[in-house]
């Protein structure tokens, strides 16, 4: 049964890297919903978070393909019980239609979203949280004439007490210096 999954995959930061890895997705028919990339806590590695619908096993299968990729140094894959995670919505709605009413001003409020920016012409809302909110705070603004919009991709984090990576090169260290 198809479910939504994370992919957490650590690398260091080389040209191509994510080329390589979204080859592996196109040659197993699995579609990223979600990409996001950053440094991660770890100095000189770079976190890959992934968002994807697939069954265990074909996820489990492109993890061990990618893990394969020589820049890439440990790959994880979370259900949806096993992360917190965000995303960041912002949208671009004229001034005029929070001037001519409490609606909008109502909207941001109820979504506990915020105002980044406000010129004459437009302002620029923000909300935080889970695709469903985001979504849901657009299609009430929409009718107020949301002129821009987009989403991030996911940012998340583990439930474990520290990032597996962590471990991992704890290990990896040590077997070296066997």
């Amino acid at each position: 049964m198809k479910q939504e999954f994370t992919l957490t995959i650590y690398s260091e930061n080389r040209v191509g890297l994510l080329s390589q890895i979204t080859t592996v997705f196109t040659r197993r028919h699995i579609n990223i919903e979600s990409l996001t990339t950053s440094e991660s806590a770890i100095k000189g590695i770079h976190k890959f978070t992934i968002v994807v619908f697939s069954t265990r096993e074909d996820i489990e299968k492109l993890v061990r393909q990618i893990e394969k990729r020589i820049d890439v140094l440990k790959a994880y894959v979370f259900a949806q019980d096993e992360i917190v995670h965000q995303e960041v919505a912002l949208y671009k709605v004229p001034t005029e239609a929070l001037l001519n009413g409490n609606d909008v001003e109502y909207l941001v409020r109820k979504y506990s979203a915020r105002i980044l920016e406000m010129t004459p012409e437009y302002t620029v809302i923000e909300k935080t949280g889970h695709k469903a909110e985001t979504q849901e705070l657009f299609d009430k603004l929409d009718p107020y004439g949301v002129t821009q919009f987009t989403r991030s991709g996911r940012v998340a984090v583990n439930k474990l007490k520290q990032e597996p990576l962590t471990d991992f090169l704890r290990k990896l260290e040590e077997d070296t210096r066997k």
